[in-house]
């Protein structure tokens, strides 16, 4: 694939929700493979209902959201079926949530959940699910002496190291995260964000990043979308956008940051 070739392409995204609530409106970028995606904006700002349309899990009310399936290119992704939707999922895809227990299975060990997604994608094979468990646990951190220990008795930056790992294990082409490091203390914040960037980088794994955070994009995206009232009012790297922000609704977000 080359740097022509889009993995995911959102044409005029738009939701509407009952009652004429505007969630997001007539966005529009390309998305390639191993970059990373930064939206960023205030409560209300529609980057989440722009991510739910997305990841799959909101149908727009108007425009397009295609991602490539391979040899058939890119494809709409509300016009596959609902199993070749779950298939991506699974293998294509993942989300990193912002609460971990809504990404793990609480009542399933650590590598139980992380063995879980490799059976997804066909792995049958006890003993290398499980080594490759063990593998994956210790990249993200976490003790092997922890992998029969269940979600419920970790902290919650380590089951947000579970959830990453759960994820990544099956070499996803495109992450999703939601506020990855959302009620985190600031110091397992930064570690977790280290963590990331460095499994992203070595995965070579496109991601899309929505977060009210600025040092979370700062530190994560290649590109970076500032969302206000439902429309992007500001695209370009990030490094750009938060060191020369030419909108003003830009220039109080990244200001803000810096009085605070």
């Amino acid at each position: 694939m080359t740097r022509s070739e889009p993995l995911m392409e959102a044409a005029g995204v738009g939701h509407i929700y009952a009652g004429g609530q505007v969630g997001c409106e007539d966005v529009s970028f390309r998305l390639y493979p191993g970059e990373v995606l930064g939206i960023v904006g205030e409560s209300g700002s529609g980057k989440s209902t722009l991510l739910s349309c997305l990841a799959g899990a909101l149908e727009p009310s108007s425009g397009q959201v295609k991602f490539d399936v391979g040899r058939q290119g890119l494809r709409d992704v509300f016009q596959l079926s609902e199993p070749e939707r779950r298939l991506l999922m699974r293998t294509e895809w993942g989300i990193v949530r912002q609460n971990p227990r809504d990404g793990l299975r609480m009542s399933v060990s650590a590598g139980g959940n992380v063995g879980e997604r490799l059976m997804a994608v066909g792995e049958r094979h006890y003993g290398q699910i499980r080594d490759q468990a063990l593998d994956w646990l210790g990249r993200v951190e976490i003790a092997a002496d922890r992998v029969d220990h269940l979600p419920r008795t970790f902290s919650g930056g380590m089951q947000q190291r579970v959830q990453i790992a759960r994820i990544l294990v099956s070499r996803p082409r495109l992450v999703f995260m939601d506020e990855p490091t959302g009620g985190l203390d600031v110091s397992v914040q930064a570690r977790l964000l280290d963590l990331l960037r460095g499994l992203v980088r070595d995965l070579g794994v496109a991601a899309v990043v929505v977060t009210h955070d600025l040092a979370v994009v700062r530190l994560l995206s290649d590109r970076l979308m500032v969302m206000r009232h439902g429309r992007v009012v500001e695209h370009g790297l990030t490094d750009r956008v938060l060191d020369d922000p030419q909108h003003p609704y830009s220039q109080l977000l990244v200001s803000s940051v810096l009085q605070a």
